[in-house]
């Protein structure tokens, strides 16, 4: 199959990285979404270079490769959940968020990861919508300088209820920000399922041109939960077929960030629904 597939470490919190690693590689995925969090590759933690030069070596010795991903719930604020953002009021908060996202550009570059991930943040109430887009705009612009540096795209995710909440905004933000060459699109399907006109691999054809990361996992219509494959709606072999198509090479990453309780056996179950889904005859349920 010429999807690479990955699972993210966000749904194996339970398993030491190392551990994770080793059942990823022996399951068979090709990669690993790496959350840094503070199980896992903590970024604020000393030794940072350190630790993260050891990773590199493991993931090259158990022939993995890596997107990073910041969607940790409580790495900089232990009483708000994914805050700050860039879109807080106090310039200190926002700081806090670029601080993480520069280091995530850096430990993306020492791991020779593909990309790395972001998402926009919820507006505070009573934000007027051009200042919260201001703010996203102002935050982004250095993280890019960096990205492009490093050579590792910034890849934004459209998250259900964040002032990037669908593929429409990724297009605004993009406009705004003169479509600078570092920014890309993470596409997840489910968000697609939940949320976007157009069904999911209608989304990925769409998308192809700016797509450096994909997320994957079921969801239903109208309902933002990651549900483990088979129990919501989506179809996955159009949607498979679809990233096939258009070329992308980036990790398709298996994202169930609140199943970690069951992490090592549906990591085992995604990869077999998904290697099947990719060999279905066309026209055959997944």
């Amino acid at each position: 199959m010429s999807l690479r597939l990955g699972y993210g470490t966000n749904g194996l919190t339970d398993l030491r990285l190392d551990d994770a690693l080793a059942l990823l590689a022996d399951l068979g995925y090709e990669g690993v979404g790496l959350t840094l969090d503070h199980m896992h590759l903590d970024p604020l933690a000393p030794g940072l270079a350190r630790r993260t030069a050891a990773v590199a070596a493991r993931l090259a010795a158990l022939g993995l490769t890596a997107t990073v991903e910041t969607g940790a719930r409580y790495v900089l604020d232990p009483r708000r959940k994914h805050g700050p953002t860039l879109l807080d009021p106090d310039p200190a908060a926002r700081a806090a968020r670029a601080g993480l996202l520069l280091t995530a550009v850096r430990v993306a570059a020492d791991l020779g990861a593909h990309a790395v991930h972001c998402f926009s943040g919820v507006p505070r109430p009573g934000c007027a919508p051009e200042t919260a887009w201001g703010r996203l705009e102002a935050g982004f612009t250095p993280l890019l300088d960096a990205a492009g540096r490093a050579g590792v795209p910034l890849a934004v995710e459209p998250e259900p209820g964040h002032l990037v909440g669908d593929l429409a905004a990724f297009h605004r933000l993009r406009r705004r920000l003169g479509d600078p060459g570092p920014l890309g699109l993470t596409l997840d399907i489910g968000h697609c399922q939940c949320l976007e006109p157009e069904p999911p691999a209608a989304c990925v054809r769409a998308a192809a041109p700016w797509l450096r990361h994909v997320q994957i996992e079921d969801m239903q219509r109208g309902i933002h939960e990651h549900l483990p494959f088979g129990d919501g709606e989506i179809d996955f072999p159009p949607v498979l077929d679809a990233l096939d198509a258009v070329g992308y090479r980036g990790l398709t990453v298996v994202e169930l960030p609140r199943h970690s309780h069951a992490g090592p056996e549906l990591a085992r179950r995604s990869v077999e629904f998904l290697r099947a889904a990719r060999t279905a005859p066309k026209g055959a349920p997944a």
